[in-house]
């Protein structure tokens, strides 16, 4: 084990606690962790903490939860507080990982050795808010964890340390980001002693195969028939669990977790028709190739399989899904 450090952390969800964690574990000093407020959440609604948070109190850190970090912002108030205990924490570096706030640029160059971002894919490929749904949902055969150097601009700072990890046929959000939690744990605990000692050249970002990974939009969750089924199946899989891609049936919202590709019928079918190739079995065509549907949720149920489903379900050979409207 090296010096330990005086680390300040700045994260918000599952994905940033993993590395919270692995930080603390490894012997550094957290002196300070930044966390987004407490929001509303679950069918009451009540106030719930952040997942770093809750790591953070259960270990005794300082935490801190700012609405916001620009000076001259509406939460000016907060801004300040956090810039004067982010220099009375004497930082060494400060890591960031899915805080959710921009960080101006006093933030950035609060700490001896600058801010560290542990970003969930191979930079400078989906820079932005969300790279591993939009990862799975473009076909990515491959993802990974980029540790870079945060500068002012989004996800454009210079490069430290990149792991590449495999995109399964399978993976949806939930699985993927599981693994790249634990992926970016372990790089930024390698990362940090050879950063702050001299030994972690920065690289600067390619300037070829950049793309921005858009935060997910509920309105894309509604499941357009008219696409081509490999992309609505990659969508189902960059969708769960949220919001979950979902189509009307009967008046009602469906939720689809789970499909696959299914066998192209002999004649041409509108999309959003249904085929029922044999009981306990629903597919559905689309603009290019047919979706075999594997498990189905109504509203307020539970995630059952398309068996199941079915059974008192009115559908039919033939029966026509709604088509949202086209954008």
């Amino acid at each position: 084990m090296t010096e330990p450090l005086r680390v300040g952390f700045a994260g918000t969800p599952e994905f940033a606690r993993a590395a919270l964690a692995a930080i603390a574990d490894a012997g550094h000093t957290v002196a300070l962790v930044l966390t987004q407020p407490d929001r509303p959440a679950g069918r009451g609604m009540k106030l719930q903490a952040s997942a770093v948070k809750v790591e953070a109190l259960a270990r005794g850190l300082p935490v801190l939860q700012p609405r916001g970090l620009r000076l001259d912002g509406r939460f000016a108030e907060d801004a300040a507080a956090a810039q004067a205990a982010l220099a009375q924490a004497r930082l060494d570096v400060l890591v960031v990982a899915a805080y959710g706030l921009i960080l101006p640029q006093w933030a950035l160059t609060c700490a001896l050795h600058g801010a560290l971002n542990i970003h969930a894919s191979l930079l400078p490929r989906w820079r932005g808010a969300a790279p591993i749904q939009r990862a799975i949902e473009a076909g990515d055969a491959e993802t990974g964890i980029t540790l870079m150097q945060m500068d002012a601009g989004l996800d454009t700072g210079p490069m430290l340390l990149a792991r590449r990890l495999p995109i399964g046929a399978t993976d949806n959000a939930a699985s993927l980001h599981d693994r790249l939690a634990v992926l970016g744990a372990q790089l930024v605990v390698e990362g940090l002693p050879l950063w702050v000692s001299g030994r972690l050249p920065a690289q600067p970002q390619p300037t070829a195969g950049i793309s921005y990974a858009a935060k997910i939009d509920k309105a894309e969750a509604a499941i357009d028939w008219r696409l081509p089924a490999a992309l609505i199946e990659r969508r189902v899989r960059a969708f769960d669990p949220f919001p979950g891609a979902n189509f009307e049936l009967a008046g009602q919202a469906v939720k689809l977790w789970r499909a696959r590709i299914g066998q192209a019928p002999t004649a041409a079918l509108a999309p959003g028709r249904c085929i029922l190739p044999e009981p306990g079995r629903l597919q559905v065509a689309c603009g290019d190739g047919v979706l075999e549907l594997l498990e189905l949720q109504r509203m307020g149920g539970r995630r059952v399989a398309v068996a199941d489903f079915l059974r008192g379900q009115a559908v039919g050979p033939g029966t026509q899904l709604p088509l949202p409207a086209s954008p």
